[in-house]
């Protein structure tokens, strides 16, 4: 008999308390009855999935939360995200994150200018191939605001920063600096007038929507390479997620990609589309990966409310139906877990522990109390390094 495993992953979802939800954090103050259930049934604890000497980046936190050391396997984001497009690398180029930002009165707005379309972008990035690009300089499109940036021939040594956790700084304090940062200074400064005056522009900002102001290059690295999950663990898994990070890694590891229609990695998702599509993938294998993308946007927007209704969202919409469901196999486990914390109060990624709850064959609970940071901070249950927690779910 094989046992069936789910891991959810409400990203960024983790908190700090905050007056206005009367000191509890927005988990803790959201609406969560089936996550309450898990950690009822189960058990809870805390989990560090960022070393204390990486930054506290969701690429680094999913590695962790897959079971992988990120300093043993991490070369970077942006070499993820290209393995998630298909996108062939040698072992000499260097991959690039190229976001659409909006930046005013000389700040990091927007990480997302105002979470442009994917048809919108689809038309910038083509412009900026056909000015820019050439063969030693290649862009590749993704979704709304999320592009790649590919330089064949060429070294770098620089210190880049990811615009989400910098909204509101200075730009003169988040350039690149280092070995080939001029080049990338340079571009960046050449989207910009490419951009200025661009028909997407004027037309969001008639509708007064957030401009693309220029391209932001960060999260830099070389080809990415991990060992397959199922050498190492012995199952065959799947993954749901509307995010190419999510997507590289699934794909490094040898997961399924399963597309759901109409997930966006934005409050507007389809959560019950996951759900459905979770549940179907039980039948055919040993675990399941669900990643929703919602709470950590929210928390980038700096806005409680939202990200309050999206972890509301995802346990009445997917947590409830995915619990259910597993009722029906004799052997099963349930791991809930958001990857980091991202705090409204300062929009950005942090590097604190992570509450996570598990339930099913053999867990035991300890507290028996509801799902939250403060409740799994007093279970003494901590796994400091992150990547220990895929085994102890897995076989403990």
């Amino acid at each position: 008999m094989t046992r069936k495993y789910i891991i959810i992953v409400p990203d960024g979802a983790a908190d700090e308390p905050i007056e206005q939800f009367a000191g509890q954090t927005v988990l803790e103050a959201a609406e969560t009855p089936n996550m309450d259930k898990i950690s009822t049934v189960g058990r809870q604890g805390l989990a560090v999935t960022v070393p204390e000497d990486m930054e506290a980046g969701s690429d680094v936190a999913q590695m962790s939360l897959l079971g992988y050391d990120p300093r043993r396997y991490y070369t970077g984001r942006a070499p993820i995200e290209a393995v998630a497009r298909n996108i062939k690398l040698s072992m000499e180029d260097w991959v690039f994150r190229c976001n659409l930002v909006t930046i005013a009165d000389g700040k990091m707005i927007d990480h997302s200018a105002g979470h442009i379309s994917t048809a919108e972008a689809s038309s910038l990035m083509k412009e900026l191939d056909e000015h820019i690009g050439g063969e030693q300089i290649c862009f590749y499109q993704g979704v709304s605001y999320r592009h790649l940036l590919v330089f064949r021939g060429r070294d770098f040594d620089v210190r880049t920063y990811p615009p989400h956790d910098h909204i509101g700084t200075a730009i003169d304090k988040l350039l690149p600096r280092g070995k080939g940062s001029d080049l990338l200074i340079d571009l960046m400064a050449r989207s910009q007038q490419l951009f200025a005056e661009h028909d997407i522009n004027k037309v969001r900002r008639d509708l007064g929507e957030n401009q693309v102001s220029s391209i932001w290059l960060w999260g830099q690295g070389k080809k990415a390479q991990m060992e397959r999950f199922q050498k190492r663990f012995g199952l065959r898994g799947a993954a749901i997620t509307a995010v190419d990070l999510v997507r590289g890694l699934a794909k490094l590891i040898g997961f399924d990609l399963i597309d759901v229609p109409g997930a966006t990695g934005f409050i507007d998702t389809n959560y019950q589309g996951k759900a459905s599509a979770a549940i179907q993938a039980l039948e055919e294998y040993d675990i399941v990966f669900v990643h929703i993308e919602a709470p950590d946007e929210a928390g980038h927007s700096g806005n409680p409310e939202m990200k309050k209704k999206a972890i509301e969202q995802i346990d009445k919409h997917i947590v409830g139906p995915v619990f259910e469901a597993l009722q029906k196999y004799e052997s099963w486990r349930i791991l809930l877990m958001p990857d980091h914390p991202t705090p409204v109060r300062t929009c950005a990624h942090s590097s604190e522990p992570v509450p996570f709850a598990m339930a099913g064959e053999s867990i035991t609970g300890i507290l028996h109390t509801s799902f939250g940071e403060t409740n799994a901070a007093k279970s003494g249950f901590r796994i400091d390094n992150g990547f220990e927690l895929m085994e102890y779910f897995l076989k403990s």
